[in-house]
């Protein structure tokens, strides 16, 4: 088998608004053992300063910011026209090895002679066709374009889970290699007690979240529901809970913290490529009550109740079961737990290695691609 080829240096994209921050920070900090460093290139809504000082405590990592828009905020392709040369340019000046962008459409266009990987954490397409019955609107069109020049651009996409996967083939017309590097998280330490409360964690603004569902399910749920996260979008969006806490955003270690004392997690999504605070809530043993999707069926299966996302009733009564069953809570956050524990950074640092090398070798730079774990639709973490 053909070895790895070396690689020294790596530009990563990287926005602050979503879940990509927290993959970034965690990938950075699990690359560094392994003599990686990041040149961590940042999009659109400049980072509060907690997270610009999560890059700066990681020795191996170093944060450019540029003026340039997040694809799913631009007004249209136009608007990125500036990013291929921008990231050209810092490519050339930091000498690095290899283009990792943590969306398909920050590869489009872009000639820089190094290979280059497009990681598909979320697309409005996919999005739309999970949350819309009907045509991607003639408006969002140049998103379609623009997300499958980047694919092509590329000489791997990689995505977060199998489901994904399937959902970027069903959606795009994709030549290049698909594969899958399942996320990962920070361990989170299982709380002493358990208060009675219930938790929930995402960016509620997003529709694909499911922020109403919850909302109305927690009218009907004995014990208080705590909704953490971003309430208002960069672009004006706003939910409003209420019968559920809307706590708002949160630094990560609280969250974390709120994680491992609550005695129940809920997820209600209807789109979710991976579902990064699921996996960190279930690394804290915490019992999950998950939206019935493809993806946490994949992740999840035999450690979750499921329920159908459109059911407000059906959230409660899961919810409910767990409040009053504290065996079966605790049963199931074991399970969880464990499941979790197999998603760990360092096999994500090195699944991670390996498929850029994978990418540098279709690139040019050796003949054969080494082996790394492609996923079916119905791989399941056992």
């Amino acid at each position: 088998m053909t070895s790895v080829p070396m690689l020294e240096r790596v530009l990563i994209t990287v926005d602050a608004v979503g879940g990509v921050w927290r993959w970034t920070v965690d990938a950075a900090r699990a690359l560094a053992p392994h003599g990686a460093s990041c040149v961590i290139v940042g999009l659109g809504p400049e980072p509060s300063e907690a997270q610009a000082a999560e890059i700066a405590a990681i020795p191996n990592a170093e944060l450019v910011w540029l003026e340039q828009p997040l694809e799913w905020l631009a007004s249209g392709d136009a608007a990125m026209c500036g990013l291929p040369e921008a990231l050209a340019t810092l490519a050339r000046e930091r000498e690095v090895d290899l283009i990792h962008v943590n969306a398909p459409a920050q590869a489009a266009d872009l000639s820089t002679g190094l290979p280059v990987v497009a990681a598909s954490h979320s697309c409005v397409v996919t999005w739309w066709r999970a949350m819309r019955d009907e045509p991607l609107p003639a408006e969002w069109q140049w998103q379609f374009d623009r997300n499958l020049r980047g694919m092509e651009t590329a000489n791997l996409v990689l995505t977060p889970s199998a489901a994904h996967a399937t959902a970027l083939r069903e959606a795009y017309p994709v030549a290049t290699p698909v594969a899958t590097v399942l996320n990962a998280s920070t361990p989170v330490a299982e709380g002493e007690r358990r208060d009675r409360q219930v938790l929930a964690a995402a960016r509620w603004w997003d529709d694909a979240k499911n922020g109403a569902t919850l909302d109305a399910a927690a009218a009907r749920i004995n014990a208080p529901v705590v909704m953490a996260g971003a309430l208002e979008s960069p672009a004006g969006a706003r939910f409003d809970a209420k019968h559920a806490q809307a706590a708002g955003p949160m630094p990560a270690d609280e969250v974390r913290r709120r994680m491992s004392s609550a005695a129940v997690f809920v997820s209600p999504s209807i789109y979710e490529p991976f579902g990064l605070s699921t996996l960190e809530a279930a690394g804290s043993g915490t019992a999950l009550v998950l939206s019935d999707i493809p993806i946490y069926r994949e992740l999840w299966q035999g450690a979750a109740l499921f329920c159908d996302p459109h059911h407000p009733d059906g959230f409660a009564v899961a919810v409910n079961r767990l409040l009053a069953d504290e065996a079966l809570r605790q049963n199931l956050g074991l399970a969880a737990r464990r499941k979790a524990q197999k998603l760990s950074l360092d096999r994500q640092a090195r699944e991670l290695l390996s498929a850029w090398g994978r990418a540098m070798i279709a690139h040019g730079e050796s003949p054969a691609a080494p082996a790394i774990p492609t996923y079916s639709a119905t791989h399941e973490v056992t």
